[in-house]
């Protein structure tokens, strides 16, 4: 509750609100007293949860640096102190195509959080500093970046420091869904096509006997007619019959090889 009044704040006031598990990023034009009485008011609404808070016109965010540079918001990568330049060593056993993916995956991350091309071109040099360490010979970080900036038509960027192309590769870059999302989409495209949704349940002849015609006519109420992407899912149910007396009361003789291997352990 608390977290809902400050983020429809931010919503009205075309502010940004971010959280990770219980780290928060937001943006304000208010002066220090201000936000400082809100994050009070907020902390006052549930005894359980206190906030802390850091505010700046620079702050680290996760592994974002965001700095309000004269009114334009901007980000570059935030390397913690303590942290050592380790990646998977190249004289490690695996395949080629894996270092070539570490290669990669920290060209595309650098992109994403630098906004500006002055910020990236620290990045890319200390990217390349921390491959030197884990083994990587030159050629090959060489050969993979041009590659790299070859694949997303801005081999430019490298060679001139071209600010509009890297802004233009910044923006689809940051865009474009991650690996995760891309397979959180196509599940639920998956799921989209599914045809049949099957239902099983223990039928019974007292009041579950009008259960399919009753769950079909909420489904067809709330589902199908609210969401026509749901048109296409057909409802289809299996029932399993309750256990007869038979079956409650007789206890069967286990098979002869358990009894078998009961005797020989005696």
């Amino acid at each position: 509750e608390w977290e809902q009044t400050l983020l429809e704040y931010q919503r009205s006031h075309n502010e940004m609100y971010g959280r990770y598990i219980d780290d928060i990023f937001m943006t304000t034009n208010l002066s220090f007293d201000e936000v400082n009485s809100r994050l009070i008011e907020a902390n006052q609404q549930d005894e359980n949860i206190r906030l802390t808070h850091t505010i700046s016109s620079k702050v680290e965010y996760l592994d974002v640096l965001v700095e309000n540079d004269n009114g334009q918001l901007k980000t570059s990568v935030y390397h913690k102190l303590a942290a050592e330049p380790y990646i998977l060593p190249f004289s490690s056993d695996h395949p080629r195509h894996v270092h070539r993916s570490t290669i990669n995956a920290r060209l595309i991350r650098a992109i994403r959080l630098c906004s500006r091309l002055d910020d990236f071109d620290k990045e890319r040099i200390n990217i390349e500093f921390t491959l030197f360490l884990n083994g990587y010979p030159p050629k090959f970080i060489s050969y993979h970046f041009n590659k790299f900036f070859q694949k997303h038509n801005v081999l430019s960027v490298m060679e001139n420091l071209d600010d509009i192309m890297y802004e233009q590769l910044h923006r689809t870059l940051l865009l474009q869904p991650t690996i995760k999302e891309r397979q959180q989409q196509e599940q639920q495209q998956q799921n989209i096509q599914s045809k049949d949704l099957f239902v099983h349940y223990t039928f019974e002849s007292g009041p579950l006997v009008n259960f399919t015609k009753e769950l079909k006519h909420l489904w067809n109420e709330h589902y199908i007619n609210k969401n026509p992407i749901k048109q296409n899912i057909r409802l289809r149910f299996g029932t399993k019959s309750n256990k007869n007396l038979c079956q409650l009361l007789v206890k069967k003789k286990p098979c002869k090889s358990l009894l078998r291997d009961a005797i020989s352990n005696d």
